[in-house]
């Protein structure tokens, strides 16, 4: 696979198709807030149901590789960085 920049919208909908098979709900009954720490890093809040879930970044890793396999039908295991882009948000960049 060559380069890819995963934008936050897609990182959101990762997350969202990673905790509904988790959970056994829709992917649209998933609420997800990215968020970046300078002393914990990158995680996410989840919400299902009235209950909340944080994600470590090895969690938003995981659910990345989910969706790469998933809804690009590409390796998986091909090399994830989180980012924090000025412009854009929390970004991925696969490489």
């Amino acid at each position: 696979m060559a380069s890819v920049k995963v934008s936050e919208q897609d990182i959101v909908n990762a997350i969202c198709l990673y905790i509904a098979d988790k959970k056994q709900v829709a992917p649209e009954d998933v609420v997800v807030e990215l968020m970046y720490d300078d002393d914990y890093g990158f995680s996410a809040e989840t919400f299902v149901n009235g209950r909340k879930q944080i994600l470590i970044k090895q969690n938003m890793i995981e659910a990345l590789r989910m969706w790469i396999d998933q809804v690009l039908g590409e390796d998986p295991f091909s090399g994830i960085e989180l980012v924090l882009d000025d412009d854009e948000g929390i970004i991925a960049l696969v490489r």
